[in-house]
Protein backbone atom coordinates (compact mmCIF):
# COMPACT_ATOMS: atom_id res chain seq x y z
CA UNK A 1 0.00 0.00 0.00
CA UNK A 2 1.18 3.53 -1.03
CA UNK A 3 -0.37 6.95 0.52
CA UNK A 4 0.52 10.81 -0.82
CA UNK A 5 1.41 12.87 1.69
CA UNK A 6 0.00 16.07 -0.03
CA UNK A 7 -3.18 13.94 0.47
CA UNK A 8 -3.00 14.73 3.88
CA UNK A 9 -2.50 18.24 4.53
CA UNK A 10 -3.93 19.68 7.28
CA UNK A 11 -6.25 22.76 6.47
CA UNK A 12 -3.94 26.07 6.15
CA UNK A 13 -4.64 28.95 4.69
CA UNK A 14 -2.83 31.88 4.21
CA UNK A 15 -5.12 34.48 5.38
CA UNK A 16 -4.59 32.81 8.81
CA UNK A 17 -0.77 34.48 8.36
CA UNK A 18 -2.03 38.03 7.00
CA UNK A 19 -2.67 40.46 9.84
CA UNK A 20 -3.63 44.55 9.53
CA UNK A 21 -1.51 46.70 11.92
CA UNK A 22 -3.62 47.97 14.37
CA UNK A 23 -2.64 51.47 14.54
CA UNK A 24 -1.81 50.98 18.84
CA UNK A 25 1.59 53.00 18.79
CA UNK A 26 1.91 50.93 22.11
CA UNK A 27 1.87 47.48 19.64
CA UNK A 28 3.80 49.55 16.55
CA UNK A 29 7.63 50.35 15.97
CA UNK A 30 8.20 52.32 12.37
CA UNK A 31 11.77 51.12 10.92
CA UNK A 32 12.79 51.86 7.62
CA UNK A 33 13.84 48.65 5.66
CA UNK A 34 13.32 45.24 7.51
CA UNK A 35 14.94 42.38 6.97
CA UNK A 36 13.44 39.24 8.17
CA UNK A 37 15.69 36.53 8.92
CA UNK A 38 19.83 36.97 9.82
CA UNK A 39 20.96 34.58 7.00
CA UNK A 40 24.03 35.21 4.54
CA UNK A 41 21.83 36.62 2.39
CA UNK A 42 19.44 39.36 4.71
CA UNK A 43 23.03 40.18 6.65
CA UNK A 44 24.76 41.01 2.97
CA UNK A 45 21.96 42.86 2.02
CA UNK A 46 21.93 45.27 5.28
CA UNK A 47 25.70 45.48 4.80
CA UNK A 48 25.39 47.17 1.29
CA UNK A 49 22.62 49.26 2.26
CA UNK A 50 24.28 50.64 5.20
CA UNK A 51 27.06 51.43 3.23
CA UNK A 52 25.21 52.92 0.14
CA UNK A 53 23.49 55.36 2.92
CA UNK A 54 26.58 56.54 4.26
CA UNK A 55 27.32 58.59 1.05
CA UNK A 56 23.58 59.59 0.83
CA UNK A 57 22.40 60.82 4.82
CA UNK A 58 19.25 62.64 2.46
CA UNK A 59 18.20 58.65 2.20
CA UNK A 60 19.23 57.63 5.37
CA UNK A 61 16.90 60.22 6.66
CA UNK A 62 13.86 59.19 5.07
CA UNK A 63 14.01 56.13 6.93
CA UNK A 64 13.86 57.46 10.69
CA UNK A 65 15.85 56.10 13.62
CA UNK A 66 15.84 52.57 12.64
CA UNK A 67 16.96 52.93 9.13
CA UNK A 68 18.10 48.91 8.97
CA UNK A 69 16.44 46.33 11.01
CA UNK A 70 16.97 42.06 10.99
CA UNK A 71 15.27 40.39 12.96
CA UNK A 72 16.55 36.57 14.13
CA UNK A 73 14.16 34.28 15.45
CA UNK A 74 17.52 31.73 16.60
CA UNK A 75 19.22 33.52 20.41
CA UNK A 76 21.75 34.55 18.03
CA UNK A 77 22.78 35.32 14.59
CA UNK A 78 23.57 31.91 13.07
CA UNK A 79 21.98 29.99 15.55
CA UNK A 80 20.08 28.38 12.58
CA UNK A 81 22.50 28.65 9.82
CA UNK A 82 23.51 25.13 8.24
CA UNK A 83 25.21 24.10 5.32
CA UNK A 84 28.37 22.15 3.71
CA UNK A 85 30.32 24.54 3.24
CA UNK A 86 32.49 25.75 0.66
CA UNK A 87 32.28 29.26 -0.51
CA UNK A 88 32.62 31.11 -3.41
CA UNK A 89 34.33 34.43 -1.82
CA UNK A 90 32.80 37.02 -4.47
CA UNK A 91 30.44 38.55 -2.24
CA UNK A 92 32.87 39.28 0.54
CA UNK A 93 35.16 40.64 -2.25
CA UNK A 94 32.25 43.07 -3.24
CA UNK A 95 31.17 43.84 0.64
CA UNK A 96 34.91 44.12 1.87
CA UNK A 97 37.63 45.33 -0.81
CA UNK A 98 39.82 46.28 1.63
CA UNK A 99 40.21 42.70 2.86
CA UNK A 100 42.19 40.21 2.34
CA UNK A 101 40.70 36.13 2.08
CA UNK A 102 42.72 35.51 5.67
CA UNK A 103 40.60 38.08 7.03
CA UNK A 104 37.21 36.23 6.13
CA UNK A 105 35.69 33.68 8.40
CA UNK A 106 37.02 31.13 6.21
CA UNK A 107 38.94 27.87 7.61
CA UNK A 108 41.17 28.21 4.39
CA UNK A 109 41.42 27.61 0.42
CA UNK A 110 40.41 24.25 -1.06
CA UNK A 111 43.43 22.80 -1.99
CA UNK A 112 42.52 19.55 -3.55
CA UNK A 113 39.46 17.51 -4.04
CA UNK A 114 37.68 14.31 -5.19
CA UNK A 115 34.61 12.88 -6.39
CA UNK A 116 33.96 9.11 -5.62
CA UNK A 117 30.56 6.54 -6.30
CA UNK A 118 30.46 4.52 -3.63
CA UNK A 119 29.03 0.46 -2.87
CA UNK A 120 28.88 -0.75 0.31
CA UNK A 121 32.70 -1.78 0.54
CA UNK A 122 34.43 0.14 -2.32
CA UNK A 123 35.55 3.46 -3.41
CA UNK A 124 36.10 4.15 -6.81
CA UNK A 125 37.39 7.75 -7.35
CA UNK A 126 36.31 9.35 -10.79
CA UNK A 127 39.11 11.08 -12.72
CA UNK A 128 37.95 13.92 -12.70
CA UNK A 129 35.42 16.54 -10.70
CA UNK A 130 32.44 17.08 -12.36
CA UNK A 131 33.13 20.60 -14.02
CA UNK A 132 29.76 22.19 -11.89
CA UNK A 133 31.60 20.76 -8.97
CA UNK A 134 34.77 22.26 -9.55
CA UNK A 135 35.93 24.33 -6.37
CA UNK A 136 38.83 25.95 -7.35
CA UNK A 137 39.54 29.54 -5.47
CA UNK A 138 36.60 28.36 -3.42
CA UNK A 139 37.09 28.20 0.32
CA UNK A 140 35.81 25.95 3.42
CA UNK A 141 34.18 27.59 5.93
CA UNK A 142 31.26 27.21 8.49
CA UNK A 143 27.56 28.80 7.73
CA UNK A 144 27.01 29.58 11.50
CA UNK A 145 30.37 31.10 12.10
CA UNK A 146 29.62 33.49 8.80
CA UNK A 147 26.37 34.79 10.37
CA UNK A 148 28.07 35.39 13.34
CA UNK A 149 30.94 37.65 11.38
CA UNK A 150 28.74 39.22 9.01
CA UNK A 151 26.37 40.35 11.85
CA UNK A 152 29.30 42.08 13.86
CA UNK A 153 30.25 43.79 10.54
CA UNK A 154 26.53 45.00 9.90
CA UNK A 155 26.26 45.93 13.50
CA UNK A 156 29.39 47.89 13.03
CA UNK A 157 28.00 50.05 10.45
CA UNK A 158 24.69 50.71 12.46
CA UNK A 159 22.27 48.00 11.60
CA UNK A 160 20.07 46.97 14.41
CA UNK A 161 19.61 42.95 14.53
CA UNK A 162 17.25 41.89 16.99
CA UNK A 163 17.36 38.27 18.11
CA UNK A 164 14.99 35.73 19.40
CA UNK A 165 12.56 37.27 17.58
CA UNK A 166 10.23 35.70 14.87
CA UNK A 167 8.65 37.14 12.22
CA UNK A 168 4.68 35.50 12.67
CA UNK A 169 2.55 37.31 10.45
CA UNK A 170 2.66 39.67 7.48
CA UNK A 171 0.89 42.74 7.74
CA UNK A 172 -0.71 43.92 4.37
CA UNK A 173 -2.61 47.07 3.77
CA UNK A 174 -4.29 47.94 0.35
CA UNK A 175 -2.34 45.02 -0.85
CA UNK A 176 0.79 46.11 0.11
CA UNK A 177 3.06 44.69 2.22
CA UNK A 178 3.93 47.14 5.65
CA UNK A 179 5.87 44.82 7.77
CA UNK A 180 5.84 42.07 10.13
CA UNK A 181 4.19 40.83 13.40
CA UNK A 182 6.12 39.55 15.75
CA UNK A 183 6.01 36.47 18.12
CA UNK A 184 4.29 36.58 22.01
CA UNK A 185 6.61 35.44 24.65
CA UNK A 186 5.62 33.66 27.91
CA UNK A 187 2.67 31.17 26.30
CA UNK A 188 1.91 27.88 27.79
CA UNK A 189 1.43 24.94 25.51
CA UNK A 190 -2.08 25.76 25.18
CA UNK A 191 -1.45 29.17 23.48
CA UNK A 192 -2.23 30.97 26.76
CA UNK A 193 -0.37 33.76 28.89
CA UNK A 194 1.73 32.88 31.54
CA UNK A 195 3.09 34.96 33.97
CA UNK A 196 6.18 35.78 32.15
CA UNK A 197 3.90 36.59 28.79
CA UNK A 198 4.92 39.74 26.83
CA UNK A 199 2.63 40.42 23.51
CA UNK A 200 4.05 40.68 20.08
CA UNK A 201 4.95 43.89 17.90
CA UNK A 202 4.16 44.60 14.97
CA UNK A 203 7.04 46.40 12.68
CA UNK A 204 5.95 48.83 10.47
CA UNK A 205 8.22 49.31 7.26
CA UNK A 206 8.88 50.94 3.81
CA UNK A 207 10.31 47.97 2.31
CA UNK A 208 10.00 44.44 3.71
CA UNK A 209 13.17 42.20 3.13
CA UNK A 210 12.05 38.53 3.16
CA UNK A 211 15.14 36.61 4.07
CA UNK A 212 14.26 33.72 6.01
CA UNK A 213 15.48 30.65 4.63
CA UNK A 214 14.30 27.39 2.91
CA UNK A 215 10.86 26.90 3.35
CA UNK A 216 10.15 29.96 5.22
CA UNK A 217 6.73 30.36 6.78
CA UNK A 218 6.05 34.09 5.93
CA UNK A 219 7.18 32.91 1.59
CA UNK A 220 5.23 30.50 1.52
CA UNK A 221 2.49 32.59 2.85
CA UNK A 222 3.27 35.63 0.49
CA UNK A 223 3.57 33.11 -3.02
CA UNK A 224 0.41 32.13 -1.87
CA UNK A 225 -1.61 35.31 -1.06
CA UNK A 226 -0.10 37.51 -4.03
CA UNK A 227 -0.29 34.67 -6.51
CA UNK A 228 3.50 34.29 -7.90
CA UNK A 229 4.35 30.51 -7.28
CA UNK A 230 6.12 29.43 -9.06
CA UNK A 231 6.37 27.30 -12.84
CA UNK A 232 7.73 24.26 -11.25
CA UNK A 233 6.45 24.11 -7.20
CA UNK A 234 9.82 23.91 -5.49
CA UNK A 235 11.58 20.83 -4.60
CA UNK A 236 13.48 20.26 -1.33
CA UNK A 237 16.25 17.93 -0.20
CA UNK A 238 17.40 17.23 3.47
CA UNK A 239 20.86 17.48 5.00
CA UNK A 240 21.95 16.17 8.12
CA UNK A 241 25.71 17.50 9.00
CA UNK A 242 27.85 16.46 12.14
CA UNK A 243 31.47 18.08 13.07
CA UNK A 244 34.91 15.60 14.06
CA UNK A 245 37.70 16.57 16.00
CA UNK A 246 40.38 14.37 14.23
CA UNK A 247 43.70 13.29 14.92
CA UNK A 248 45.17 13.66 11.34
CA UNK A 249 44.64 16.73 9.01
CA UNK A 250 42.12 15.82 5.91
CA UNK A 251 43.44 17.80 3.09
CA UNK A 252 41.01 17.58 0.25
CA UNK A 253 37.29 18.28 -0.15
CA UNK A 254 35.40 15.15 -0.93
CA UNK A 255 31.59 14.24 -2.75
CA UNK A 256 30.33 11.25 -3.17
CA UNK A 257 27.58 9.49 -4.22
CA UNK A 258 25.93 5.84 -4.66
CA UNK A 259 25.58 4.54 -1.42
CA UNK A 260 24.07 4.64 0.87
CA UNK A 261 21.59 5.51 -1.48
CA UNK A 262 19.43 2.66 -3.53
CA UNK A 263 19.97 3.43 -7.52
CA UNK A 264 16.60 1.84 -8.87
CA UNK A 265 14.10 4.73 -9.96
CA UNK A 266 10.98 3.60 -7.87
CA UNK A 267 12.98 4.61 -4.79
CA UNK A 268 13.46 7.82 -5.73
CA UNK A 269 16.61 8.40 -4.00
CA UNK A 270 18.86 11.46 -4.90
CA UNK A 271 21.51 12.91 -3.07
CA UNK A 272 24.84 12.68 -1.94
CA UNK A 273 27.77 12.88 0.98
CA UNK A 274 30.20 15.69 1.81
CA UNK A 275 33.77 15.58 3.87
CA UNK A 276 35.19 18.94 4.25
CA UNK A 277 38.48 20.08 6.25
CA UNK A 278 38.02 22.80 8.65
CA UNK A 279 41.80 23.49 9.56
CA UNK A 280 44.21 20.72 10.59
CA UNK A 281 42.18 19.39 13.43
CA UNK A 282 38.53 19.16 12.26
CA UNK A 283 36.35 17.56 9.17
CA UNK A 284 32.49 18.42 8.82
CA UNK A 285 30.45 15.40 6.94
CA UNK A 286 26.99 15.27 5.84
CA UNK A 287 24.71 13.63 3.80
CA UNK A 288 22.30 15.28 1.66
CA UNK A 289 19.18 13.71 0.62
CA UNK A 290 15.96 14.66 -2.10
CA UNK A 291 13.06 15.29 -0.51
CA UNK A 292 10.77 12.94 -2.79
CA UNK A 293 12.27 10.06 -2.16
CA UNK A 294 9.53 6.90 -1.79
CA UNK A 295 10.15 4.82 1.24
CA UNK A 296 8.65 5.81 4.43
CA UNK A 297 11.39 3.86 6.44
CA UNK A 298 14.19 6.25 5.33
CA UNK A 299 15.91 8.65 7.76
CA UNK A 300 18.56 10.41 6.51
CA UNK A 301 20.10 11.31 10.41
CA UNK A 302 20.58 6.89 10.08
CA UNK A 303 21.60 6.98 6.65
CA UNK A 304 24.35 9.36 7.58
CA UNK A 305 25.23 6.87 10.83
CA UNK A 306 25.68 4.02 8.19
CA UNK A 307 27.52 6.12 5.53
CA UNK A 308 30.24 6.37 8.68
CA UNK A 309 30.76 3.05 8.59
CA UNK A 310 31.85 3.42 4.97
CA UNK A 311 35.80 2.17 4.91
CA UNK A 312 36.54 5.78 3.01
CA UNK A 313 34.93 7.19 5.92
CA UNK A 314 36.19 5.32 8.56
CA UNK A 315 39.45 5.85 7.57
CA UNK A 316 39.11 9.75 8.01
CA UNK A 317 37.45 9.47 11.41
CA UNK A 318 39.22 6.73 13.05
CA UNK A 319 40.45 8.13 16.33
CA UNK A 320 38.54 11.37 16.53
CA UNK A 321 35.04 12.18 18.15
CA UNK A 322 31.83 14.12 17.33
CA UNK A 323 32.09 17.80 18.70
CA UNK A 324 29.41 18.45 21.72
CA UNK A 325 27.58 20.66 19.20
CA UNK A 326 28.39 19.18 16.21
CA UNK A 327 25.38 17.97 14.60
CA UNK A 328 22.49 19.78 12.93
CA UNK A 329 19.86 19.25 10.20
CA UNK A 330 18.26 22.12 7.30
CA UNK A 331 16.49 21.69 4.16
CA UNK A 332 17.60 22.84 0.83
CA UNK A 333 15.75 24.01 -2.12
CA UNK A 334 16.49 22.43 -5.00
CA UNK A 335 14.00 23.17 -7.75
CA UNK A 336 16.15 25.94 -9.38
CA UNK A 337 15.65 28.09 -12.34
CA UNK A 338 12.23 26.87 -12.80
CA UNK A 339 11.13 27.02 -9.27
CA UNK A 340 11.83 30.53 -8.75
CA UNK A 341 8.90 32.96 -7.69
CA UNK A 342 7.47 34.22 -11.18
CA UNK A 343 8.33 37.44 -9.69
CA UNK A 344 10.77 38.14 -7.01
CA UNK A 345 8.65 41.31 -5.49
CA UNK A 346 5.85 42.43 -4.35
CA UNK A 347 4.14 45.73 -3.19
CA UNK A 348 6.48 46.51 -0.30
CA UNK A 349 8.71 43.01 -0.45
CA UNK A 350 11.37 41.20 -1.96
CA UNK A 351 12.48 37.92 -1.81
CA UNK A 352 16.29 36.64 -1.42
CA UNK A 353 18.25 34.03 -0.84
CA UNK A 354 17.11 30.76 0.07
CA UNK A 355 13.30 32.07 0.57
CA UNK A 356 13.74 32.64 -3.24
CA UNK A 357 15.33 29.47 -4.26
CA UNK A 358 18.90 30.86 -5.25
CA UNK A 359 20.53 27.56 -5.49
CA UNK A 360 22.49 25.51 -8.01
CA UNK A 361 22.28 22.11 -7.03
CA UNK A 362 25.13 20.61 -9.77
CA UNK A 363 27.51 23.06 -8.49
CA UNK A 364 26.53 22.60 -4.91
CA UNK A 365 26.45 26.24 -4.54
CA UNK A 366 24.02 28.75 -2.38
CA UNK A 367 25.77 30.63 -0.14
CA UNK A 368 26.87 33.35 -2.36
CA UNK A 369 23.70 33.59 -4.45
CA UNK A 370 22.35 34.23 -1.42
CA UNK A 371 24.98 36.95 -0.73
CA UNK A 372 24.71 38.27 -4.30
CA UNK A 373 21.08 38.29 -3.93
CA UNK A 374 20.86 40.60 -0.66
CA UNK A 375 23.08 42.79 -2.25
CA UNK A 376 21.39 43.11 -5.81
CA UNK A 377 18.25 43.90 -3.41
CA UNK A 378 20.05 46.41 -1.25
CA UNK A 379 20.82 48.44 -4.37
CA UNK A 380 17.58 48.66 -5.81
CA UNK A 381 15.96 49.99 -2.75
CA UNK A 382 18.46 52.22 -1.96
CA UNK A 383 17.53 53.37 -6.03
CA UNK A 384 13.97 53.47 -5.34
CA UNK A 385 14.69 55.68 -2.27
CA UNK A 386 16.94 58.04 -3.84
CA UNK A 387 14.40 58.70 -6.20
CA UNK A 388 11.69 59.25 -3.76
CA UNK A 389 9.61 56.35 -5.33
CA UNK A 390 7.26 54.60 -2.93
CA UNK A 391 8.56 51.04 -2.77
CA UNK A 392 5.23 50.03 -1.55
CA UNK A 393 3.63 50.51 -5.02
CA UNK A 394 2.61 48.68 -7.74
CA UNK A 395 5.93 47.50 -9.39
CA UNK A 396 8.47 49.83 -7.68
CA UNK A 397 10.54 47.38 -6.71
CA UNK A 398 10.63 45.30 -9.84
CA UNK A 399 14.00 46.87 -10.45
CA UNK A 400 15.16 44.34 -7.99
CA UNK A 401 13.99 41.49 -10.31
CA UNK A 402 16.40 43.62 -13.83
CA UNK A 403 19.01 43.37 -11.16
CA UNK A 404 19.08 39.81 -10.48
CA UNK A 405 17.98 38.94 -14.45
CA UNK A 406 20.86 41.17 -15.18
CA UNK A 407 23.27 38.67 -13.16
CA UNK A 408 25.21 36.02 -13.05
CA UNK A 409 22.65 34.35 -10.60
CA UNK A 410 20.22 34.34 -13.67
CA UNK A 411 22.93 32.93 -16.29
CA UNK A 412 24.03 30.54 -13.78
CA UNK A 413 20.70 28.74 -12.69
CA UNK A 414 19.32 28.85 -16.50
CA UNK A 415 22.30 26.86 -17.11
CA UNK A 416 21.53 23.96 -15.10
CA UNK A 417 17.41 24.77 -15.51
CA UNK A 418 16.72 20.81 -15.99
CA UNK A 419 19.48 19.26 -14.25
CA UNK A 420 18.29 18.48 -10.97
CA UNK A 421 15.04 17.81 -12.42
CA UNK A 422 17.00 14.60 -14.69
CA UNK A 423 17.25 12.17 -11.61
CA UNK A 424 13.57 11.80 -11.32
CA UNK A 425 14.16 9.20 -14.43
CA UNK A 426 16.56 7.54 -12.01
CA UNK A 427 20.51 7.59 -11.19
CA UNK A 428 22.22 6.17 -14.60
CA UNK A 429 19.36 7.90 -16.54
CA UNK A 430 19.86 10.93 -15.16
CA UNK A 431 23.50 11.38 -14.88
CA UNK A 432 23.58 10.59 -18.85
CA UNK A 433 20.83 13.39 -19.01
CA UNK A 434 22.67 15.77 -17.17
CA UNK A 435 25.73 15.40 -18.47
CA UNK A 436 24.34 16.51 -21.93
CA UNK A 437 22.99 19.24 -20.30
CA UNK A 438 26.46 20.25 -18.87
CA UNK A 439 27.77 20.06 -22.06
CA UNK A 440 25.15 21.96 -23.72
CA UNK A 441 25.40 24.69 -20.76
CA UNK A 442 21.50 23.63 -20.33
CA UNK A 443 20.53 23.61 -24.05
CA UNK A 444 19.72 20.33 -23.88
CA UNK A 445 16.67 19.15 -23.77
CA UNK A 446 15.34 22.03 -25.55
CA UNK A 447 12.61 21.94 -23.14
CA UNK A 448 11.53 22.85 -19.22
CA UNK A 449 11.14 18.91 -17.19
CA UNK A 450 8.16 19.23 -14.95
CA UNK A 451 8.14 18.13 -11.42
CA UNK A 452 5.65 17.59 -8.68
CA UNK A 453 6.08 18.90 -4.78
CA UNK A 454 7.82 16.38 -2.99
CA UNK A 455 4.62 15.78 -0.92
CA UNK A 456 2.37 14.79 -4.25
CA UNK A 457 4.44 11.60 -5.11
CA UNK A 458 3.41 8.37 -3.52
CA UNK A 459 5.44 6.90 -0.23
CA UNK A 460 5.10 3.27 0.30
CA UNK A 461 5.66 1.16 3.76
CA UNK A 462 9.79 0.24 3.29
CA UNK A 463 11.67 -2.27 5.48
CA UNK A 464 14.96 -0.70 5.98
CA UNK A 465 17.49 -1.37 8.91
CA UNK A 466 19.77 0.65 10.38
CA UNK A 467 22.73 -0.07 12.75
CA UNK A 468 22.28 0.16 16.43
CA UNK A 469 23.96 3.22 17.74
CA UNK A 470 26.96 3.09 20.03
CA UNK A 471 27.36 6.89 20.73
CA UNK A 472 30.57 6.98 20.58
CA UNK A 473 30.89 6.46 16.64
CA UNK A 474 27.28 6.25 15.62
CA UNK A 475 24.59 7.94 17.63
CA UNK A 476 21.21 8.17 18.21
CA UNK A 477 18.23 11.34 17.20
CA UNK A 478 18.18 11.89 20.78
CA UNK A 479 21.82 12.68 21.28
CA UNK A 480 21.87 14.22 18.21
CA UNK A 481 19.12 17.13 18.95
CA UNK A 482 21.20 17.45 22.28
CA UNK A 483 24.44 18.33 20.05
CA UNK A 484 22.72 20.88 18.05
CA UNK A 485 22.80 22.47 21.07
CA UNK A 486 18.81 22.78 21.32
CA UNK A 487 17.87 24.22 24.82
CA UNK A 488 14.08 24.54 23.55
CA UNK A 489 11.46 25.23 26.29
CA UNK A 490 9.75 22.48 27.48
CA UNK A 491 6.26 24.35 28.06
CA UNK A 492 6.23 26.12 24.13
CA UNK A 493 3.10 26.00 22.60
CA UNK A 494 2.93 23.65 19.26
CA UNK A 495 3.99 25.34 16.30
CA UNK A 496 3.99 22.26 13.93
CA UNK A 497 0.96 21.29 11.67
CA UNK A 498 0.23 18.17 10.79
CA UNK A 499 -3.02 15.49 10.78
CA UNK A 500 -2.95 12.86 13.18
CA UNK A 501 -5.59 10.60 11.77
CA UNK A 502 -3.52 9.70 9.06
CA UNK A 503 -2.24 5.94 7.78
CA UNK A 504 0.04 4.22 9.15
CA UNK A 505 2.87 4.77 6.19
CA UNK A 506 2.43 8.36 6.97
CA UNK A 507 2.93 8.44 10.69
CA UNK A 508 5.87 6.24 10.00
CA UNK A 509 6.99 8.88 7.27
CA UNK A 510 7.27 11.53 9.24
CA UNK A 511 8.69 9.55 12.53
CA UNK A 512 11.68 8.28 10.01
CA UNK A 513 12.00 11.37 8.43
CA UNK A 514 12.16 13.73 11.18
CA UNK A 515 15.93 13.81 12.46
CA UNK A 516 15.47 14.86 15.85
CA UNK A 517 12.64 12.94 16.81
CA UNK A 518 9.85 15.12 16.91
CA UNK A 519 7.04 12.55 15.58
CA UNK A 520 6.56 9.17 17.60
CA UNK A 521 3.95 6.82 17.48
CA UNK A 522 2.35 6.19 21.39
CA UNK A 523 -0.22 3.95 22.53
CA UNK A 524 -3.71 5.04 23.99
CA UNK A 525 -6.48 3.20 25.03
CA UNK A 526 -4.83 0.03 22.42
CA UNK A 527 -4.61 2.69 19.60
CA UNK A 528 -1.86 4.22 18.08
CA UNK A 529 -1.51 7.58 17.89
CA UNK A 530 1.02 9.89 16.66
CA UNK A 531 2.68 12.39 19.03
CA UNK A 532 4.68 15.96 18.58
CA UNK A 533 7.63 16.82 20.45
CA UNK A 534 7.41 20.19 19.71
CA UNK A 535 10.44 21.38 22.02
CA UNK A 536 12.92 18.49 19.87
CA UNK A 537 12.31 20.58 16.77
CA UNK A 538 15.83 22.08 15.38
CA UNK A 539 13.31 23.85 12.73
CA UNK A 540 14.58 21.73 9.08
CA UNK A 541 11.68 22.31 7.22
CA UNK A 542 11.47 19.13 6.17
CA UNK A 543 7.72 18.59 7.15
CA UNK A 544 6.75 21.75 5.23
CA UNK A 545 7.72 19.83 2.22
CA UNK A 546 6.20 16.16 3.26
CA UNK A 547 2.85 16.70 3.81
CA UNK A 548 2.61 19.16 7.08
CA UNK A 549 3.23 22.69 8.30
CA UNK A 550 6.28 24.62 9.93
CA UNK A 551 5.05 27.69 11.77
CA UNK A 552 7.46 29.74 13.68
CA UNK A 553 7.88 28.83 17.42
CA UNK A 554 8.63 31.32 20.19
CA UNK A 555 11.86 33.36 19.29
CA UNK A 556 15.16 32.51 21.04
CA UNK A 557 13.97 28.37 20.67
CA UNK A 558 15.60 25.50 18.78
CA UNK A 559 19.21 24.59 17.89
CA UNK A 560 22.14 27.02 18.82
CA UNK A 561 24.51 26.17 16.47
CA UNK A 562 27.88 27.54 16.91
CA UNK A 563 30.41 26.11 13.95
CA UNK A 564 27.87 24.48 11.39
Amino acid sequence: MSVIPSEYQPPISCEEFIARASGDDEESFEVGVLFVGAGPASLAGAIRLAQLLQSAPEVQEQLGEMPIVVLEKGKYPGAHLLSGAVVNPSAFFKLFPDLKPEDFPFYGPVEDEAFYFLTEKKAFKLPLMPPPMQNHGNYVASLSKIGQWLAEKAEELGVMIFPETAAVKVLVEDNRVVGVRTDDKGLDRDGKPMSNYEPGSNMLAKVTVVGEGTLGHLTQTLLEYFGISRENPQIYALGVKEIWEVPRPLKRVVHTMGWPLRLARKYREFGGSFIYPMGENKVSLGLVVGMDYADASLSVHDLLQQFKQHPLVREILEGGKRLEKGWGAKTIPEGGFYSLPRQLHVPGALFIGDAAGFVNVPALKGIHYAMWSGILAAEAIFDVLKAGLDPQSENTLARFDENVRNSFIWIDLYQVRNMRQAYQYGFFAGSLLAGFMTLTRGRFPGWKIPTLPDGAHPVFKGTRQYPKPDNQYTFDKLSSVYASGNRSRDTMPNHIRIRTDVPEEMGDLWVNMCPALVYEWAEENGQRKLTINAPNCIHCGAITAKGGRFTPPEGGNGPEYEET
